[in-house]
C-alpha cells in the first residue's frame, strides 16, 4: 500500500465532510483535521502542514468560492502543496483559476460525484500527493466540447490521447486504456500538440495546465 498521507479536509457539508474522513481512513490514511470553512481551512494547514488538501469550492460565508481562494493563497505561500478540489458543478473558470496558481506541486479538480467511486478518488488523490495534474473527465468532456476549432484538426484518436493526458495519465497509463503501444501514444502526442500549437514538453504536468489554458474561454 502507498504510504499514508496527513490530510486536511475543508468542507461545510457535514455528511459529506465525515464521509471523505471515513474514507480515507479506511485506505490507511491519517485525517489531522476536518473543517467546514475557509477560514479554518487556513488555520488547519498553518497547524498541521499536511501532505495535501482536499477542498470543497464553495464554503461560508459567501457560498461562492472561498474554498477555492484559500486553496489558491495557500499554493502562493506554500508552492509545493498538492491541493485537490471539489465542486458540485463543472466551473471552467475555478477549473482554469486553480491550475493558472502554479505547477510547482500537484493539482486536482474533480466533480463530488467522484467522491462516490471510492477507489477512483483515492487513486486522485494519491496522483495529486505525488505531484501529478487530475482534472474530472467530465471536465475534460466539457472542455474539450467548448471550443471547435482547432480541436477539428485531431483525429478521434487524438482526441481520445488529449483527453486521458488532462485526466493525469502517463503515456504508460494511456497505452493501456487505449491498448496500444507507448511509441504509438507518443506519436499521437506530439502530433496533437502541434496541431494545438502547444509544444512537446515531457512533463505531464505542464502538458495538462497548457491544454486547459488553452480550452478556456
Amino acid at each position: 500500500m502507498a504510504d499514508a498521507l496527513r490530510v486536511v479536509i475543508a468542507e461545510d457539508g457535514l455528511i459529506v465532510r465525515e464521509g471523505i474522513v471515513g474514507m480515507l481512513r479506511r485506505f490507511g490514511h491519517e485525517v489531522v483535521a476536518a473543517v467546514g470553512d475557509a477560514d479554518a481551512l487556513r488555520a488547519a494547514v498553518a497547524e498541521h502542514r499536511p501532505d495535501i488538501v482536499v477542498t470543497d469550492v464553495r464554503m461560508p460565508p459567501g457560498f461562492s468560492d472561498e474554498g477555492l481562494q484559500a486553496a489558491i493563497e495557500l499554493r502562493a505561500a506554500d508552492p509545493r502543496l498538492p491541493v485537490l478540489v471539489l465542486s458540485q458543478y463543472v466551473q471552467q473558470t475555478y477549473a482554469a483559476e486553480l491550475l493558472d496558481a502554479g505547477p510547482s506541486a500537484g493539482v486536482g479538480y474533480l466533480l463530488k460525484d467522484r467522491i462516490g467511486e471510492v477507489t477512483e478518488f483515492v487513486d486522485a488523490l494519491l496522483q495529486v500527493a505525488a505531484g501529478r495534474t487530475v482534472v474530472d473527465p467530465e471536465v475534460v468532456r466539457q472542455l474539450l466540447g467548448r471550443r471547435r476549432d482547432p480541436l477539428l484538426r485531431l483525429t478521434p484518436r487524438e482526441r481520445e490521447v488529449l483527453g486521458l493526458m488532462a485526466e493525469g495519465r502517463s503515456n504508460a497509463a494511456i497505452a493501456r486504456a487505449m491498448v496500444v503501444t507507448e511509441a504509438a501514444v507518443a506519436k499521437h502526442i506530439g502530433s496533437l500538440l502541434m496541431k494545438l500549437d502547444l509544444p512537446p514538453d515531457g512533463d505531464d504536468h505542464r502538458r495538462v495546465r497548457a491544454v486547459l489554458a488553452y480550452l478556456r474561454d
